[in-house]
């Protein structure tokens, strides 16, 4: 193998395993995203839940 072709090898191996070390990381975006969903539903329940049982002024 020449200095070159091995210097190629090794960024193609870099780039596979960065692109590998990601797809965990994307899966966790979208369950990190609906945690935060479900933290805004109830956090609107809660607020309206407050503002039906608030004594009237």
């Amino acid at each position: 193998m020449t200095r070159q072709t091995h210097r190629t090898s090794l960024r193609f191996a870099i780039a596979v395993a960065a692109l590998l070390a990601a797809i965990p990381l994307l899966g966790a975006c979208q369950t990190t995203a609906g945690a935060g969903r479900d933290l805004s539903t109830a956090g609107d329940a809660v607020t309206d839940s407050a503002v039906k049982h608030a004594p009237a002024p």
